[in-house]
């Protein structure tokens, strides 16, 4: 218990010491945002500061910090280390920087920076890599709050079903100004997906005396069961979303064009990635004192290997059994929210990459739709394959 809490408090003790830091060496002024200078009413939106912090964490926090928490929890209470160090010195600083370069030069997509800093080759790279990623991306997080919502649900509404309704919803999102639906959606979705992990959190806490949270000094070593794959690189790579990840950089120019102020900018993007930091702690911290030795005496975590680690099926055991019915049902709404408002925008920052990369207008709502469907009908085709192909791709 004394690692996890400790761990939050580390977490938000990062956020006012070195994401000041950090902010001092980027050095904002009063200069005016793209929001204000090239405002149009469809990407370029003035939004709150509130807003655009709600927006900028369901638009990061996916399947990653609460799948890749669950995988990562594996490894044991070491992951705590990994979370926490990786959020502040790492997922932070690049959230922020992603975010404030993009303000900088006009609300650019990541790859039109790469391409100013770096040379118009790697620019040519960094688009296709790009649009691959974030189709990807939207992919994964369409499947996957499918097949969470199929558990929910009657069983002639599978998970086929409710992947087509989430497309649908994608491609409003993709297409639609940002305010009209993510901007009045996202607070709403923001304030459930917090309220539930910190439903998790209470009740792990609350069930500590029958199922302990493992401290971190009793347990520095490797306890994935088996102990064959090792904590460096994979524990790393599995909860690359709980620390640092590049599809945040995809993601961060979308704020970059609603912030009013560069003194937002640490509120926004670091702020958010340590939003998404706790939210990772608290997944992993619950699956290692919910799953250790489920199975019996001396099985350690091997009840959560059988589980395959962070899947529908163990956040929906979790939930239900932590918080009961009516509670775990509320628990897996935010789950799904998380990932749909991931999905949604991964998709938005696909067309807004391509749109960048060959000058499109976007205020058109036809080129917007030239643009959108494509995408969404390749995606949805994608849907089709394997979903732990598709994962691994993703995390890649």
């Amino acid at each position: 218990m004394i690692s996890f809490l400790g761990g939050l408090v580390l977490l938000i003790a990062g956020y006012f010491l070195y994401g000041s830091f950090v902010e001092r060496v980027f050095h904002p002024d009063s200069r005016q945002t793209p929001a204000y200078a090239m405002e149009d009413d469809v990407d370029f939106v003035p939004m709150s500061t509130s807003r655009a912090f709600l927006v900028q964490l369901l638009n990061i926090a996916g399947l990653g910090p609460i799948f890749g928490a669950l995988s990562g929890a594996l490894w044991g209470p070491v992951v705590y280390i990994w979370i926490v160090l990786g959020t502040i010195f790492a997922g932070g600083v690049h959230d922020y920087l992603s975010g404030m370069l993009s303000e900088r030069n006009n609300g650019a997509s990541i790859s039109e920076i790469v391409g100013k800093y770096l040379g118009p080759v790697m620019a040519v790279v960094m688009r296709i890599f790009s649009v691959i990623l974030l189709v990807m991306v939207g992919v994964v997080f369409m499947v996957g709050p499918a097949g969470l919502i199929a558990l929910l649900t009657p069983e002639a509404l599978n998970v086929q079903f409710w992947t087509i309704v989430i497309l649908i919803y994608y491609f409003l999102a993709t297409l639609l100004p940002i305010d009209k639906i993510i901007g009045k959606l996202y607070p709403i979705f923001g304030i459930c997906l917090i309220v539930m992990a910190l439903g998790i959190a209470g009740a792990t806490l609350y069930y500590s005396g029958t199922r302990p949270m493992l401290e971190i000094w009793d347990h520095v070593e490797n306890m994935y069961p088996g102990k064959e794959l090792p904590i460096w690189p994979l524990m790393c790579i599995t909860v690359a979303c709980g620390a640092i990840s590049g599809f945040h950089a995809t993601q961060s120019p979308m704020m970059a064009r609603c912030i009013k102020s560069e003194k937002e900018g640490r509120k926004v993007f670091y702020g958010a990635m340590v939003a998404e930091g706790v939210i990772a702690l608290i997944w992993a911290s619950a699956g290692i004192a919910f799953y250790y030795d489920r199975a019996g005496a001396g099985t350690g975590l091997q009840a959560l290997l059988a589980a395959k680690g962070g899947n529908s099926t163990t956040v929906y055991d979790m939930s239900i059994q932590l918080l009961g019915g009516v509670g775990g049902v509320l628990a897996m709404l935010g789950v799904i929210a998380c990932p749909i408002t991931s999905g949604d925008t991964a998709f938005r920052s696909a067309r807004l990459t391509i749109a960048d990369w060959f000058k499109i207008d976007q205020k058109d709502t036809k080129k917007r739709l030239m643009l959108s469907v494509p995408l969404l009908l390749v995606g949805y085709g994608i849907s089709f394959l394997d979903y732990n192909t598709i994962w691994r791709y993703f995390s890649w």
